[in-house]
């Protein structure tokens, strides 16, 4: 299984949450979507720790598997695709993880994200 990993799941694999550890080391392949590192490095930079958060981010980067996902020219079409489903609904989310949807939905990637608000668009497989 080849799986996004959303920002709130990235902290609890830093903090040893069993589930997404597990869940991680039976992946085929981690993708990090460019919008979840930008989420990150700004949680570092408004933080105390944000050396040892970038060491500990590179670090990850650089592991087997691991990928970061960067938007393209067919991304924006899976974008504008779901920000027009989603305002139909009338169920509207962040503007960054309207991003990480499309990216999941272009590469058909498994979500892993604690967001009840991607409920909201069941055409996205959830781990």
């Amino acid at each position: 299984m080849r799986v996004a990993l959303d920002t709130n799941r990235y902290v609890d694999l830093c903090k040893g949450v069993a589930k997404t550890v597990a869940l991680l080391e039976e992946a085929e392949a981690i993708m990090l979507p460019f919008v979840v590192v930008g989420e990150l490095r700004a949680g570092f930079a408004h933080g105390r720790r944000q050396a040892e958060n970038e060491r500990i981010l590179r670090r990850f980067l650089l592991k087997d598997g691991v990928r970061v996902m960067f938007a393209d020219d067919q991304t924006t079409h899976h974008y504008a695709s779901v920000f027009r489903q989603l305002r139909k609904q009338g169920t509207p989310i962040p503007t960054n993880d309207m991003w990480l949807a499309a990216l999941v939905l272009q590469h058909n990637l498994a979500l892993h994200a604690r967001d009840k608000h991607f409920d909201h668009l069941p055409q996205i497989v959830r781990v």
